[in-house]
This record gives structure tokens, sequence and C-alpha cells, in this order.
């Protein structure tokens, strides 16, 4: 009954989060959801960790949405394909160990980046208006909204935008003054008033859009471009690699587990989820640290609540996908932005800032080459800035 209480409630919450990262990639809420389903479903049951939440992430759109923007949507089964099995190859290597002992300081800054990117990249929805030019996040952002000031500014997007994010704050603090003791996530709550005041006041803004009644169909990968498509394919399963191991790691902390998650048994998990949910109409998929930690603040006992999770998705898709259809874009480019600014935890930075000088350097330039190279890169050059650092730190100073 706790892990059927949790699946319910982070299903609640991975609703928006994958149909806005299925948009947001380039590819479609139904993508999205599909993702969240499939990939879900099979990390939970053959990955290595008892609270991991599988899906569409906000890290994973950033790599995929130039592959999308230059090869098309066509080439992501193959693409998925390729990634999934050198995640697996990873799992068979025994590579687990070694990437999950990536630096805390590094991690923060990787996160705070990938917060900030997510944030870059719901401009358009928000602002209710095609994206600018541009291929960085920053730059598109930065050119979208030029093009909005010139074209002037849609101010039902902004408006449904800005309810969105008060009634999502709002509520923890209301439901604390009442005592209340169901618990229900502020994401749906938000999601269903605002998607309410659209409807009930006309309100003339761009929707979700069709979903079809469907689980997906196989789509038959081409390799026509398998060469200029095996970077990409790397940077995905590295990405898928470190985001879930951390996402694990940071669970097993939440839960005060003293049984350690299998690294190496999580990498074959997200590889055949990545798989097969990039051939049935999915995208590349990781473990999500937010959903992650919902699942366990929710108390979940074990694997089933991550499968419970994905079959209610299943049953939302398969039954509710026309009022899904009904949901505002501009709903959902607030409710993630409202979830950038919960993983970037203004908090948690300015107390790891506070710590060593050398710590502190590492998590902005982490940060600031997420934004401005890639995710890869970026924790790259954390990483190697860490070692450097620590280097030389541990050197004994001249008398």
């Amino acid at each position: 009954m706790s892990d059927l209480i949790s699946g319910l409630t982070v299903a609640i919450v991975a609703l928006p989060l994958a149909i806005g990262f299925g948009i947001t990639s380039g590819m479609s809420a139904a993508a999205g959801l599909t993702t969240a389903i499939i990939a879900g479903f099979l990390a939970a049951l053959f990955g290595g960790s008892k609270y991991q939440v599988s899906g569409p992430t906000g890290a994973m759109t950033v790599i995929l949405i130039p592959v999308i923007h230059t090869y098309g949507v066509g080439a992501i089964p193959t693409l998925g394909l390729m990634a999934g099995v050198m995640v697996i190859a990873m799992a068979v290597f025994e590579l687990g160990a070694v990437i999950n002992r990536v630096p805390w300081t590094v991690v923060e800054g990787f996160t705070v980046g990938i917060a900030l990117i997510i944030s870059f990249q719901q401009i358009p929805l928000a602002l209710g208006i095609a994206q600018g030019d541009g291929e960085k996040s920053y730059i598109v952002a930065w050119n979208t909204i030029k093009d909005a000031l010139h074209a002037g500014p849609n101010y039902p997007s902004i408006l449904v935008v800005l309810i969105t994010l008060i009634i999502k704050f709002s509520w923890p603090h209301l439901v604390q003054s009442l005592r209340w003791t169901i618990h229900i996530p502020a994401s749906f709550i938000a999601l269903v008033l605002v998607s309410a005041l659209v409807k009930v006041f006309s309100i003339n803004i761009t929707t979700i859009g069709n979903i079809p009644r469907a689980l997906g169909n196989y789509h038959k990968p081409i390799f026509d471009h398998v060469a200029t498509l095996l970077i990409p394919a790397l940077w995905i399963a590295l990405l898928a690699a470190v985001e879930s191991l951390l996402s694990a790691r940071v669970a097993d902390g939440l839960a005060h587990n003293k049984e350690r998650f299998e690294p190496n048994r999580e990498l074959f998990g997200q590889g055949l989820a990545t798989l097969a949910a990039s051939l049935l109409g999915g995208m590349p998929a990781t473990g999500a640290i937010a959903r992650t930690s919902v699942n366990v603040r929710s108390h979940a006992q074990s694997r089933m609540a991550s499968i419970f999770h994905a079959l209610a998705l299943l049953f939302i898709a398969l039954i509710g996908a026309p009022l899904v259809s009904q949901i505002p874009t501009a709903v959902i480019a607030g409710l993630l932005l409202g979830t950038s600014y919960r993983i970037l935890n203004p908090t948690s930075i300015m107390e790891s800032l506070r710590t060593t000088k050398a710590e502190a350097f590492t998590l902005i330039l982490t940060a600031i080459s997420t934004v401005a190279i890639d995710l890869i890169w970026g924790m790259a050059i954390g990483i190697v800035l860490h070692m450097i650092l620590a280097h030389y730190s541990k050197k004994p100073s001249a008398i």
C-alpha cells in the first residue's frame, strides 16, 4: 500500500514533467509520456536501485535538441539504440563504480547548470512565441525575448505562467497552515486549476494538442548517419550513466538506506530502458533526481513504487489522453520554471559557496561550462579542476 501511494504521487508529479520535456526536446508530449511509461517500468524492473524513478529529463533534452534540429526526429530510434547498447556495455564491463565517484562539488555545479538550461528552454513556451535562432539554450532564449519584444508581449500566456507559479509555490504553505494530512503535489494542483481557468474564461492560448491513446509504436532504426551519430550517442550514454547513478546515490542518502544500490545493475536497467523507449516512439531516458526524491519522501519501500508510477501514467495515456491534450503549454512552462528553481535550490548553493574557495570555484566553473559548452564537457572540466585543486591543496606550504 505504501508503494502504491508513492507510485501514484510520483505519477502526478511526473505527468507534467514528461509532457514538458517531450515538447521541449522537439519531439512531442506523447513521446515524453511514452518514455516515462516504458523507461520508468523497465528501469525499475531491471535496475539496481529500490527507489529510482526514470524517464525523460531536462538534461537529456539539452543533448537531443541539436540532434533533432540537424537530423530530425527520425534519428532518435537509431540514437537511442546506440546509446542504450553503450550503457549496457558499461554495465558488462563493470564501470558503474568508476562513474559513481564523481565529486559532489562537481555534481552541484552540474545541477545548477541543468536548472539554468531548463529555465532558458521554457522562454518560448512562456512567451507564447516560436523560439529564436541559435544553438545554445541561452542564445535561443535571448533571441526569443528580442523577437517577443519586437512582436509585442503575449499577455495571456505570460499571465497563465505567473498564475501557475503562484499556485505552485503557495500551495505547500496553504496545506501546512490548514494542517491537511492528505498530500497532493503542488504541480498537479496548479496544472488542474490553471487549465480549468483557461477553459472557463476561454483564454486563447496554445494547448498541448492531440495525444494518441497508445503506449507507442515500433520505429525502425535507420543507419544512414551512424558515423555522425556516434558522438551524440556517446554523450547520451555518459549522461544516462552519470545522472542515473547520481540520482540513485541521492535516493539512498535520503532514505538512509544501509543496503546501497548496485551501480552496474542500475546501468544495465537504464541502458535497456533507453533502448526500448527510443524504439517505441519515446526518447533516451535517465534516472530523474526530482521524481526519485519525491518517491523517497512519499515513503516508497521497494521498486514496486516506480512500477506503479509507470502503470498509473499508462492508465492516464490510455484513458485520459483527451483531457491531457487540453493542457495549455504555458502551464507546462510555468511548472518547469518552478521545477528548475527547486533543482537550483539557492539555499544549498549559498551553503556550498561558503565552503573552501577551491570547492566554490569548482562549482561555479562547472555550472558555467555546462551552460556555455555542454553537459558532458561541463562535468569533465569540473572533475579535472577538482583533481588539480585537490592535488595542490595537499602540498605543504613553503616556510
